[in-house]
């Protein structure tokens, strides 16, 4: 008889059971100029050392990590100009680079690991880091899940930095249009 219920059971579910992801973002979906447009900062930033290390060096969440990351900012392209930022993550010792073309719609592979953010960044190089301001106005990269809002960058002239530059000053040199107006001026 329970045999017979949890066959019951599990044809249920697999009747009316729907596709299960990490994350989604499909009603959400951004394009790359809306990150660049959407961004309260853009910086480039260089990992430096654990502001703080993780608690238990072994273990890896696919949350949000407790150890943190100093970053010295090398560039400020939109924003508040700071010297160094701390945010939340892991030090490697691989790379992680997007792979796929600049400029990017996509995350790079440790954020396709099932926490939706990239977390982790290999002490000494640079990443491109879109910040955006939390309740408590502190600055944070996990505000697009699967976005490339955190790009390890191959140099200072790697496409996916070239292109948020320009992408960036276009939208810091176009006309504002009031909102409320109907002419669009």
């Amino acid at each position: 008889m329970i045999a017979h219920r949890m066959l019951w059971v599990l044809l249920a579910c697999a009747l009316f059971m729907r596709e299960a992801y990490p994350c989604s973002v499909a009603l959400n979906k951004m394009s790359n100029v809306d990150i660049v447009n959407k961004a309260d900062a853009i910086v480039r930033a260089t990992a430096t050392e654990y502001a703080t290390p993780p608690s238990d060096p072994r273990i890896r969440t696919t949350g949000t990590p407790d150890s943190k990351i100093r970053f010295k900012v090398v560039e400020t392209i939109r924003g508040p100009v700071v010297p160094d930022l701390i945010l939340p993550g892991y030090l490697v010792d691989r790379d992680d680079f997007n792979d796929q073309a600049s400029p990017y719609s996509v995350v790079r592979p440790n954020g396709r690991s099932g926490s939706c953010f990239a977390n982790s960044c290999r002490s000494g190089v640079q990443v491109l880091l879109f910040l955006k301001k939390t309740k408590s106005r502190e600055l944070t990269v996990n505000w697009y899940a699967l976005g490339p809002v955190n790009e390890q960058l191959h140099s200072d002239h790697d496409p996916w930095l070239l292109w948020v530059r320009e992408q960036a000053h276009k939208a810091d040199t176009a006309p504002k249009t009031d909102p409320k107006r109907s002419d669009g001026k």
